[in-house]
């Protein structure tokens, strides 16, 4: 192949751009959800016509793929960088509220576009697994600080995100879910024995002995 002919096919960087305008509008569009989330609401999001949205993703199929593999990328990409913060806990507790925009995407999309993905479709092949190594890498991490309890596994953690989010379907649902992940999080911590004798309801003190 000639090196011009790979020139014409590479693509052009104005395409390149708008195709990521188009996905980041797409994730911002469908996690809020509602009735205004479409395909003319990305559009407009990303500041591109319906046209172009169509031309790099020919079928919603096309766009609900793209952005499902780029958010579970991201994800792992985020569980990679905050294995470098501080405080292995918070590290977890901002994966675990990242996972939870990204199922909300997920959800938005399935309702505006009228998809209906089977969970053993191609698509979804290795994501809980990847998710699980992700979580899990910044788990162990919070369990080896003596942060977090040792008796909980990433996939119970994964499942009681998941499980958590859909329960939840009501307008502004994530804002709930986000508290429950705080919640969940600091059920999770290692309680030291000056907390627990601390948080012990005190028993009540004795009358005063009246004077005989």
């Amino acid at each position: 192949m000639s090196h011009s002919a790979e020139t014409v096919r590479k693509p052009r960087a104005d395409a390149v751009r708008n195709r990521e305008r188009v996905l980041e509008a797409a994730k911002a569009v469908f996690s809020a959800g509602g009735p205004d989330a479409s395909l003319e609401a990305v559009a407009k999001r990303a500041g591109v016509g319906i046209g172009t949205l169509y031309r790099h993703f020919p079928t919603r199929e096309d766009l609900f793929e793209a952005v499902y593999r780029r958010e579970v990328q991201q994800l792992t990409e985020l569980a990679e960088q905050l294995k470098s913060e501080a405080d292995p806990v918070e590290a977890l507790r901002r994966w675990l509220q990242s996972c939870v925009t990204f199922i909300a995407t997920k959800k938005g999309m399935l309702a505006a576009l009228a998809l209906t993905v089977d969970g053993s479709s191609e698509i979804y092949a290795g994501t809980f697994e990847r998710l699980i190594n992700a979580v899990g890498a910044l788990l162990a991490r919070a369990i080896a600080a003596g942060d977090i309890r040792d008796d909980i596994s990433a996939e119970d953690v994964l499942r009681a995100l998941i499980g958590m989010c859909y329960l939840h379907d009501r307008p502004g649902w994530q804002d709930s879910v986000m508290r429950l992940v705080d919640v969940f999080v600091d059920g999770l911590r290692v309680r030291s024995k000056v907390d627990s004798n601390a948080d012990r309801p005190k028993k009540p003190a004795a009358p005063p002995r009246r004077a005989k």
